[in-house]
């Protein structure tokens, strides 16, 4: 009886749902099971439960290169906030006044905390980036600014090929693109036949400026973590951002939002999720069709799926914006790295835990709350003329959702599925004993960082 409903309940809306929701003996819980196992690869709920961080084994999609170890995850923690690494700042005020995390903020999902990251270039952090802005002495060439919304540096263990255009990392959704890996000698790292994470940080730490080598790890103190952590490596290569973007990786895959709500109901307590946040997922992986594209634990689509949903590119937000504009490839999301015309406009799906305090939404920003988003699909209507109707996906299209199942859909999104202790992946201090994540005189006083 329960499992031809939830089939009904698939194929055919939720009326009969809306209609017991008022009676004191329906179960949620047993709804939502079944709507699970039907979406579900694996043809359980289960699947969708991420394992804890601390167990490597069950980490998947990691380099046979580089399997995550202890070492390597305490030594990647410290280098992602590790301003001692911003050495080659393009003017002298920059030195050691930046880290990874200037544009991974832990309390904003681990992005940005304004609109775009700016890296070298910047002063200033507010509570949790949103007060970041170009140093005044740059001009907008000189910026290290990204030209899409970062990508959260959390769930990535869901991750194989790495950036919006899934540009980088040698196998999954690249294998055959080869051809096209001759187009810079940043993405000519994918010939090293690495997965994604490890490909795109050692591209990362080139491009935001960052040095790995034997001088720095010894007057910074890594010297005896590189060490401890590559121990297989000779001597004369293990201090290099190679290395570096290994120790990042590792650590990456072991920032896991398993302690959401949504996390804590999968794995067997009922009490985790409110009513309504329950009634958001069901409408997430039923009548809404969140889960036709977001599907994985980490819910982003595996294997790696990109579509074309007609939001406005970074230079069309309204934004005051660095290093992009019309003619910027990345634009055209995956098609800007494969030139196919078949893939012009379409980016990854994303993971879609911790988006509630993000406050800018899709590679544009064009969206500035959750609302805004569920609205945003709801209509079903592109915002970018220059996205062509016909690389528009056919999952954009009005989802017929109420007024309340919009409000359930978001709280769903919000604070189901919202980790609020993602600060134990955050340590105490860094080797320099600078401040992190940002070391700029500003940012040291408003993060009362002395």
């Amino acid at each position: 009886m329960k499992k031809s409903l939830t089939i009904f309940l698939l194929l055919a809306g939720t009326s009969y749902f809306f209609s017991c929701v008022h009676d004191p003996d329906f179960n949620f819980d047993q709804l939502l099971e079944d709507q699970l196992n039907n979406r579900s690869s694996s043809g359980s709920y289960q699947a969708y439960i991420m394992p804890e961080g601390t167990d490597f084994s069950a980490l998947p999609n990691q380099d046979p290169k580089n399997p995550v170890t202890q070492a390597k995850v305490e030594l990647g923690r410290m280098l992602f906030y590790e301003t001692g690494l911003a050495l080659e700042n393009k003017y002298p005020d920059s030195k050691n006044s930046y880290s990874c995390s200037s544009c991974h903020v832990p309390s904003r999902g681990f992005t940005a905390g304004r609109f775009q990251g700016i890296a070298d270039g910047a002063v200033g952090f507010g509570e949790s980036g949103e007060l970041r802005s170009k140093h005044p002495g740059y001009l907008g060439d000189d910026v290290d600014a990204q030209g899409a919304r970062p990508l959260p540096t959390m769930n990535l263990t869901y991750v194989t090929n790495a950036l919006w255009a899934g540009t980088f990392g040698s196998f999954n959704v690249n294998t055959g693109t080869e051809a096209t890996w001759h187009q810079d000698t940043l993405v000519e790292i994918n010939f090293k036949g690495l997965m994604g994470l490890e490909a795109n940080n050692a591209r990362a730490l080139a491009v935001h400026r960052q040095v790995i080598n034997k001088a720095v790890t010894d007057s910074l103190g890594y010297t005896e973590m590189f060490d401890a952590a590559f121990p297989e490596i000779p001597v004369n290569e293990r201090y290099t951002r190679l290395t570096g973007s290994f120790a990042l990786a590792a650590y990456f895959r072991t920032i896991l939002t398993n302690q959401a709500p949504f996390q804590k109901w999968l794995k067997g307590d009922k009490s985790a999720m409110t009513e309504q946040q329950k009634k958001g997922a069901l409408l997430f992986f039923g009548k809404a069709g969140c889960a036709d594209c977001h599907n994985s634990p980490s819910l982003n689509s595996a294997p790696h799926q990109f579509f074309a949903l007609g939001v406005k590119n970074l230079y069309q937000s309204g934004f005051a914006v660095f290093r992009t504009g019309p003619n910027d490839i990345r634009n055209l999301g995956r098609g800007g790295f494969t030139y196919r015309a078949e893939d012009m406009h379409k980016f990854k799906v994303p993971q879609l835990y911790n988006l509630r305090d993000v406050g800018f939404y899709f590679h544009g920003a064009s969206k500035r709350s959750l609302k805004e988003v569920v609205e945003y699909f709801n209509n079903g209507v592109s915002e970018n003329p220059e996205v062509p109707a016909s690389q528009i996906t056919t999952f954009m299209r009005p989802l017929g959702l109420n007024a309340q199942e919009i409000d359930d859909l978001v709280e769903f999104l919000a604070n189901g599925l919202f980790d609020p202790e993602m600060d134990r992946y955050v340590p105490a201090n860094t080797m320099s004993g600078n401040c992190f994540p940002n070391n700029d005189p500003l940012s040291r006083i408003e993060m009362g960082c002395n």
